[in-house]
């Protein structure tokens, strides 16, 4: 049996910037959703062919301004994920699915990790990868187009992302 290759561990430097961002895209995230209840599901596969899953429900409002987490482990959980997938050396694909919980039925936006930063996906490909699996009790969700996110450059990087 072949081994797996070996995962190198990133730079502090580039784990340090692929965290401002990741902040910065959480951010971002949020504010698109907006108010309500909310899921995220992170998929990545790694350099070695593994796959990891994050997963956090949250509740947003903005008259006042307010986050929460149902888990705070699997928010944290999640986001260490996100910082990975942003950084890149780790990871080879990453996709950040957000479901809102909304009448008469809830609706998910898709966004795909490329060059360091979240871009919206495909509304065909975000179809495919919401479609409950065969005999599997699910909930059929709208499919969205994911609202671009605006990125602002890390003053601490020397090659911010774009």
């Amino acid at each position: 049996m072949p081994q797996r290759p070996r995962l190198a561990a990133p730079a502090d430097t580039a784990i340090a910037a692929a965290m401002s961002r990741t902040l910065n895209a959480l951010s971002a995230v949020f504010q698109a959703l907006g108010d309500g209840e909310h899921t995220l599901n992170l998929v990545a596969e790694r350099t070695d062919d593994a796959y990891l899953t994050g997963r956090a429900d949250l509740s947003i409002g903005t008259a006042p301004v307010r986050l929460a987490m149902l888990d705070e482990d699997e928010f944290c959980d999640l986001r260490t994920l996100l910082v990975f997938a942003l950084e890149g050396s780790t990871v080879r694909s990453a996709v950040l699915v957000a479901t809102t919980a909304a009448e008469p039925s809830p609706r998910a936006y898709g966004w795909a990790v490329r060059d360091g930063w979240l871009h919206p996906m495909n509304t065909a490909d975000l179809q495919a990868a919401v479609i409950p699996c065969p005999g599997a009790p699910a909930v059929t969700r709208d499919v969205c187009p994911a609202p671009v996110l605006l990125q602002f450059p890390d003053a601490d990087e020397e090659r911010p992302h774009v």
